[in-house]
Protein backbone atom coordinates (compact mmCIF):
# COMPACT_ATOMS: atom_id res chain seq x y z
CA UNK A 1 0.00 0.00 0.00
CA UNK A 2 1.49 3.25 -1.06
CA UNK A 3 0.63 5.58 2.09
CA UNK A 4 -0.34 8.63 1.52
CA UNK A 5 -1.33 9.63 5.39
CA UNK A 6 0.04 8.73 8.21
CA UNK A 7 -0.70 9.58 11.85
CA UNK A 8 1.38 8.13 15.00
CA UNK A 9 0.30 8.55 18.43
CA UNK A 10 -1.55 11.91 17.86
CA UNK A 11 -2.89 13.79 20.89
CA UNK A 12 -4.42 17.14 20.61
CA UNK A 13 -5.50 19.52 23.42
CA UNK A 14 -6.74 22.84 23.54
CA UNK A 15 -5.55 25.83 25.78
CA UNK A 16 -9.33 27.09 26.78
CA UNK A 17 -10.27 29.65 29.53
CA UNK A 18 -11.78 26.67 31.48
CA UNK A 19 -8.73 24.79 31.17
CA UNK A 20 -7.25 22.45 28.94
CA UNK A 21 -9.96 20.40 26.55
CA UNK A 22 -8.38 17.18 25.39
CA UNK A 23 -9.82 16.59 22.29
CA UNK A 24 -7.36 13.79 20.24
CA UNK A 25 -5.83 11.04 22.35
CA UNK A 26 -3.34 8.12 20.34
CA UNK A 27 -4.22 7.97 16.90
CA UNK A 28 -2.84 5.67 14.85
CA UNK A 29 -3.31 5.38 11.65
CA UNK A 30 -2.49 5.04 7.78
CA UNK A 31 -4.55 5.57 5.01
CA UNK A 32 -3.45 4.48 1.41
CA UNK A 33 -3.36 5.65 -1.98
CA UNK A 34 -6.83 5.16 -3.71
CA UNK A 35 -8.59 4.46 0.10
CA UNK A 36 -12.00 6.20 0.50
CA UNK A 37 -11.79 6.35 4.46
CA UNK A 38 -14.74 7.34 6.66
CA UNK A 39 -14.54 8.61 10.38
CA UNK A 40 -17.64 7.94 12.32
CA UNK A 41 -18.47 8.61 15.86
CA UNK A 42 -20.13 10.70 18.64
CA UNK A 43 -21.15 14.41 18.62
CA UNK A 44 -17.13 15.85 19.89
CA UNK A 45 -15.26 13.37 19.58
CA UNK A 46 -12.90 14.66 17.45
CA UNK A 47 -13.76 13.36 13.50
CA UNK A 48 -13.18 16.90 12.29
CA UNK A 49 -10.05 17.81 14.74
CA UNK A 50 -8.54 14.95 12.81
CA UNK A 51 -9.61 16.02 9.70
CA UNK A 52 -8.23 19.53 10.57
CA UNK A 53 -5.06 18.20 11.77
CA UNK A 54 -4.25 16.73 8.30
CA UNK A 55 -5.06 20.01 6.95
CA UNK A 56 -2.77 21.90 8.89
CA UNK A 57 -5.69 23.71 10.01
CA UNK A 58 -5.44 22.27 13.75
CA UNK A 59 -1.75 21.46 15.03
CA UNK A 60 -1.46 18.30 17.26
CA UNK A 61 0.09 18.62 20.82
CA UNK A 62 1.56 15.03 20.42
CA UNK A 63 2.55 12.67 18.22
CA UNK A 64 3.99 13.20 14.31
CA UNK A 65 1.53 13.31 11.00
CA UNK A 66 2.69 13.37 7.79
CA UNK A 67 0.72 14.01 4.26
CA UNK A 68 2.47 12.38 0.99
CA UNK A 69 5.64 12.07 3.49
CA UNK A 70 5.25 15.50 4.54
CA UNK A 71 4.77 17.71 7.52
CA UNK A 72 0.69 18.98 7.11
CA UNK A 73 1.57 22.69 6.42
CA UNK A 74 4.37 21.83 3.82
CA UNK A 75 1.62 19.51 2.09
CA UNK A 76 -0.58 22.48 2.46
CA UNK A 77 1.53 24.66 0.29
CA UNK A 78 2.32 21.76 -2.23
CA UNK A 79 -1.29 21.63 -2.84
CA UNK A 80 -1.67 18.30 -1.50
CA UNK A 81 -5.00 18.17 -0.58
CA UNK A 82 -8.64 19.72 -1.18
CA UNK A 83 -10.86 20.55 1.72
CA UNK A 84 -14.90 20.26 1.70
CA UNK A 85 -16.23 21.71 4.36
CA UNK A 86 -19.75 21.38 6.03
CA UNK A 87 -21.76 24.64 4.27
CA UNK A 88 -20.58 25.42 0.66
CA UNK A 89 -18.76 28.23 1.78
CA UNK A 90 -19.44 30.32 -1.81
CA UNK A 91 -19.38 33.85 -2.49
CA UNK A 92 -22.91 35.02 -3.71
CA UNK A 93 -21.15 37.95 -5.34
CA UNK A 94 -19.36 35.34 -7.95
CA UNK A 95 -21.02 32.64 -10.47
CA UNK A 96 -20.26 29.39 -9.81
CA UNK A 97 -16.86 29.23 -12.20
CA UNK A 98 -15.71 32.21 -10.02
CA UNK A 99 -16.35 30.66 -6.88
CA UNK A 100 -14.48 27.50 -8.19
CA UNK A 101 -11.58 29.36 -9.81
CA UNK A 102 -10.53 31.48 -6.94
CA UNK A 103 -8.55 29.10 -5.33
CA UNK A 104 -6.88 29.09 -8.97
CA UNK A 105 -6.67 33.07 -8.98
CA UNK A 106 -5.05 32.87 -5.79
CA UNK A 107 -2.47 30.02 -6.73
CA UNK A 108 -1.60 32.65 -9.96
CA UNK A 109 -2.77 30.26 -12.48
CA UNK A 110 -3.11 31.87 -15.50
CA UNK A 111 -6.33 32.44 -16.86
CA UNK A 112 -6.86 30.35 -19.79
CA UNK A 113 -5.90 27.32 -17.36
CA UNK A 114 -8.42 28.61 -14.88
CA UNK A 115 -10.81 28.49 -17.65
CA UNK A 116 -9.93 25.17 -18.74
CA UNK A 117 -10.15 23.40 -14.90
CA UNK A 118 -13.23 24.93 -14.00
CA UNK A 119 -14.84 23.25 -17.09
CA UNK A 120 -13.38 20.13 -16.84
CA UNK A 121 -14.35 20.22 -12.74
CA UNK A 122 -18.19 21.47 -13.54
CA UNK A 123 -18.72 18.39 -15.61
CA UNK A 124 -17.07 15.75 -13.56
CA UNK A 125 -20.03 16.91 -10.51
CA UNK A 126 -22.46 17.55 -13.34
CA UNK A 127 -22.65 20.88 -13.10
CA UNK A 128 -21.82 21.86 -16.89
CA UNK A 129 -24.02 24.63 -18.13
CA UNK A 130 -24.38 26.40 -14.70
CA UNK A 131 -20.53 28.21 -14.75
CA UNK A 132 -22.98 31.46 -15.15
CA UNK A 133 -25.37 31.02 -12.13
CA UNK A 134 -25.22 32.34 -8.89
CA UNK A 135 -25.12 30.31 -5.71
CA UNK A 136 -28.41 31.79 -4.73
CA UNK A 137 -30.09 30.08 -8.01
CA UNK A 138 -28.53 26.28 -7.22
CA UNK A 139 -30.38 24.16 -4.87
CA UNK A 140 -28.66 23.38 -1.90
CA UNK A 141 -27.22 19.89 -3.13
CA UNK A 142 -26.23 21.59 -6.62
CA UNK A 143 -24.04 24.06 -4.30
CA UNK A 144 -22.31 21.46 -2.57
CA UNK A 145 -21.78 20.07 -6.11
CA UNK A 146 -19.84 23.35 -6.65
CA UNK A 147 -18.19 23.41 -3.70
CA UNK A 148 -16.82 19.75 -4.37
CA UNK A 149 -15.42 21.24 -7.52
CA UNK A 150 -14.03 24.06 -6.05
CA UNK A 151 -11.94 21.57 -4.03
CA UNK A 152 -10.75 19.48 -7.19
CA UNK A 153 -9.89 22.40 -9.24
CA UNK A 154 -6.27 22.41 -8.53
CA UNK A 155 -6.29 18.14 -9.23
CA UNK A 156 -4.91 17.33 -5.67
CA UNK A 157 -4.61 14.17 -4.87
CA UNK A 158 -6.36 13.77 -1.51
CA UNK A 159 -9.80 15.20 -0.54
CA UNK A 160 -10.84 15.97 2.67
CA UNK A 161 -14.43 16.04 3.84
CA UNK A 162 -16.22 17.27 7.00
CA UNK A 163 -19.93 16.08 6.77
CA UNK A 164 -20.59 17.48 3.41
CA UNK A 165 -23.87 16.26 2.85
CA UNK A 166 -24.96 16.66 6.45
CA UNK A 167 -27.63 19.18 6.21
CA UNK A 168 -29.23 17.93 2.98
CA UNK A 169 -32.55 15.65 2.82
CA UNK A 170 -32.18 12.02 2.17
CA UNK A 171 -33.18 11.74 -1.40
CA UNK A 172 -30.40 14.56 -2.19
CA UNK A 173 -27.90 12.77 -0.20
CA UNK A 174 -28.12 9.26 -1.90
CA UNK A 175 -28.01 11.47 -5.01
CA UNK A 176 -24.65 12.94 -3.46
CA UNK A 177 -23.71 9.83 -2.66
CA UNK A 178 -24.03 8.46 -5.64
CA UNK A 179 -22.57 11.01 -7.38
CA UNK A 180 -19.55 11.08 -5.16
CA UNK A 181 -18.69 7.38 -5.71
CA UNK A 182 -18.81 7.99 -9.57
CA UNK A 183 -16.35 10.66 -9.05
CA UNK A 184 -14.06 8.77 -6.52
CA UNK A 185 -14.26 6.15 -9.32
CA UNK A 186 -12.89 8.29 -12.22
CA UNK A 187 -10.45 10.22 -10.37
CA UNK A 188 -9.11 7.48 -8.05
CA UNK A 189 -8.06 10.22 -5.51
CA UNK A 190 -7.72 9.35 -1.63
CA UNK A 191 -10.68 10.58 0.01
CA UNK A 192 -11.29 11.07 3.86
CA UNK A 193 -14.55 11.71 5.04
CA UNK A 194 -16.46 12.55 7.89
CA UNK A 195 -19.64 11.60 8.63
CA UNK A 196 -22.71 11.06 11.30
CA UNK A 197 -24.65 8.27 9.70
CA UNK A 198 -23.66 5.15 9.59
CA UNK A 199 -25.22 4.00 6.17
CA UNK A 200 -23.51 6.89 4.29
CA UNK A 201 -20.12 5.89 5.93
CA UNK A 202 -21.02 1.68 4.69
CA UNK A 203 -22.22 2.86 1.47
CA UNK A 204 -18.92 5.06 0.96
CA UNK A 205 -15.82 3.53 2.09
CA UNK A 206 -13.17 0.93 1.48
CA UNK A 207 -12.78 1.31 5.93
CA UNK A 208 -14.58 3.21 8.19
CA UNK A 209 -12.69 3.94 11.68
CA UNK A 210 -14.81 4.43 14.12
CA UNK A 211 -13.38 7.08 17.35
CA UNK A 212 -14.78 6.88 21.39
CA UNK A 213 -16.06 9.83 22.35
CA UNK A 214 -13.55 12.63 23.91
CA UNK A 215 -10.64 13.03 24.19
CA UNK A 216 -10.58 11.00 20.71
CA UNK A 217 -9.15 7.56 19.83
CA UNK A 218 -9.85 4.73 17.29
CA UNK A 219 -11.58 2.17 19.08
CA UNK A 220 -11.74 0.00 15.11
CA UNK A 221 -10.93 0.24 11.75
CA UNK A 222 -13.77 -1.93 9.76
CA UNK A 223 -12.61 -2.79 6.21
CA UNK A 224 -15.51 -2.64 4.02
CA UNK A 225 -16.19 -6.43 2.30
CA UNK A 226 -18.65 -4.28 -0.65
CA UNK A 227 -17.75 -4.53 -3.81
CA UNK A 228 -16.48 -0.76 -5.27
CA UNK A 229 -19.71 -1.16 -7.97
CA UNK A 230 -22.13 0.35 -5.56
CA UNK A 231 -25.98 0.45 -6.88
CA UNK A 232 -28.21 1.99 -3.89
CA UNK A 233 -30.03 -0.52 -3.61
CA UNK A 234 -26.42 -2.43 -1.87
CA UNK A 235 -28.01 -1.35 1.22
CA UNK A 236 -31.04 -3.89 1.09
CA UNK A 237 -28.68 -6.59 0.86
CA UNK A 238 -27.31 -8.47 3.91
CA UNK A 239 -23.67 -8.20 3.08
CA UNK A 240 -24.71 -4.31 3.63
CA UNK A 241 -26.92 -4.63 6.77
CA UNK A 242 -24.42 -7.23 8.38
CA UNK A 243 -21.62 -4.42 7.72
CA UNK A 244 -24.09 -1.29 9.32
CA UNK A 245 -24.97 -3.58 12.11
CA UNK A 246 -20.74 -4.17 12.94
CA UNK A 247 -20.22 -0.36 13.05
CA UNK A 248 -23.04 -0.03 15.23
CA UNK A 249 -21.88 -2.41 17.31
CA UNK A 250 -18.11 -0.83 17.51
CA UNK A 251 -19.96 2.43 17.98
CA UNK A 252 -21.44 1.20 21.31
CA UNK A 253 -18.31 -0.34 22.44
CA UNK A 254 -16.30 2.87 21.89
CA UNK A 255 -19.41 4.42 24.32
CA UNK A 256 -18.48 1.81 26.97
CA UNK A 257 -14.75 2.16 27.01
CA UNK A 258 -15.19 5.53 28.26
Amino acid sequence: MNEVIRAQEIGLTFQTADGPVHALKDVDLTIGQGDFVSFIGPSGCGKTTLLRAIAALETPTEGRLSVNGMEPDAARKARAYGYVFQAPGLYPWRTISGNISLPLEIMGFPRADRRQRTARVLELVDLAGFGAKYPWQLSGGMQQRASIARALAFDADILLMDEPFGALDEIVRDRLNEALLDLWAKTGKTIAFVTHSIPEAVYLSTRIVVMSPRPGRITRIIDSSLPRDRPLDIRDTPDFIALAHEVREALRDGHGDD
